[in-house]
């Protein structure tokens, strides 16, 4: 008979460089073992109103409706939609990988009119084809894209998109998880109306809340809704205020240990400074990308286009990438991603996110792939791939 008792709960260390969720600084850890206040409690408000400027500082905004949603990044990207989107709004989603099309099925789920705007997995959106869209379909709600798509390694450029679709009155919403606290974002600069990420990518937080900005002209699209949003615990008109300073309105029990490890997180993000953080991941990209070459792997974005958090490349010819991957599971201790949809069984997407992003992470993900790949009886030139990378390190 099993014992009613479960035994005390052990994992296995890993060194996560999968596309999430990424390794986690211990000063975070440490936070999240803080004792508890009440979610109401004046001291864990005021903590809430450092998490808000400083996702301020990340986002590089000054939306005074800076939150963080509770749940995971898909939350956040519900709660963006769901509360711009009501039934019949004209809505262009730009699919260029998995979660572009879960963007278009969400507009569905609220009974949007989805304009899908396709390009290959790999492929970004040109501006262009974007601007032709808003023209012939006007008038269109929002433009809505993915800035860093997790599942091919590809980044959207945003640079001139927000005003284009303030020219046409169309709202301009942007899914930034695998980019925020990794790459400029700059929603001001941008003129973002929308924009949402996750804890447990760039930001090196465990997953759990949403990040998300909304700019005047978006919460005021909110509040002058003709129908209820569909979904009562990610209402924005209602957790705005939850998060407004002087109301404090109850809205629902906020998780308060992800509050402290996202304030700490934070912390870190704004000690590095931005400018430093991004020339990390970007070093730390170029030089995994080299010695990824050294193996037979090419990027599966195109150049130009590469995230530096997400590394996607497809596997060397004749290899099968599964049993690989697996071989730096129980062999190294060390976790990378398969693709996804059409990519499945044919790339690697290996995140150098926040605490992954770093030289010696790079160089023993390389002696594990080069491993591997010795033992399925592919040639490879011992130290090939490291030396590679220990080039453009030195350059």
């Amino acid at each position: 008979m099993a014992s009613s008792t479960a035994p005390e709960m052990k994992t296995t260390s890993r060194l996560l460089l999968g596309p999430g969720p990424s390794p986690v600084h211990p000063r975070v850890l440490r936070a999240m073992s803080i004792p508890l206040l009440g979610h109401l409690d004046p001291q864990f408000l005021a903590i809430m109103n450092e998490v808000q400027d400083m996702l301020r500082a990340v986002f590089e905004t000054e939306n005074p409706f800076t939150i963080a949603v509770s749940g995971t990044g898909s939350a956040g990207m519900e709660a963006a939609l769901a509360n711009l989107i009501e039934p019949g709004d004209k809505v262009i989603v730009c699919v260029n990988g998995v979660f572009g099309a879960r963007m278009a099925d969400i507009v569905g789920r609220c009974g949007g009119t989805l304009v899908r705007l396709e390009a290959a997995w790999g492929e970004v959106l040109a501006q262009e084809r974007i601007e032709e869209a808003l023209r012939r379909e006007a008038p269109v709600k929002a433009v809505a894209l993915v800035h860093a798509e997790t599942s091919t390694g590809a980044e959207q450029p945003l640079a001139g998109l927000g005003q284009l679709c303030h020219d046409r009155s169309a709202l301009l919403i942007v899914d930034a998880v695998t980019s925020l606290g990794g790459l400029p974002v700059q929603v001001d600069r941008h003129a973002i109306d929308v924009c949402y990420s996750g804890t447990q990518k760039c930001l090196s937080c465990p997953p759990g809340l949403a990040p998300l900005t909304l700019s005047p002209r978006a919460l005021e699209a909110v509040r002058s809704r003709k129908t209820k949003v569909q979904s009562w615990y990610l209402d924005l008109s209602m957790i705005a205020d939850y998060w407004a300073e002087g109301k404090r309105a109850y809205h629902h029990t906020a998780p308060v240990s992800m509050i402290y490890g996202l304030r700490e997180a934070l912390r870190i993000v704004l000690e590095e400074g931005l400018e430093r953080r991004f020339a990390r991941h970007r070093r730390n990209s170029a030089a995994l990308l080299a010695g990824l070459a050294q193996l037979g792997c090419e990027p599966n974005a195109a150049e130009g286009h590469r995230l530096p958090s997400l590394n996607c490349v497809k596997t060397p010819p004749g290899v099968e990438e599964g049993p690989v991957r697996q071989a730096l599971l129980t062999d190294a201790r060390i976790e990378i991603g398969g693709g996804l949809g059409p990519l499945a069984g044919k790339v690697w997407r290996i995140g150098l996110m926040g605490e992954g992003s770093w030289p010696e992470h790079v160089l023993a993900v390389l002696f594990a792939l080069e491993t591997a790949l010795a033992k399925t009886g592919r040639r490879v030139k011992p130290g090939g791939s490291l030396a590679a990378a220990v080039g453009v390190y030195a350059s």
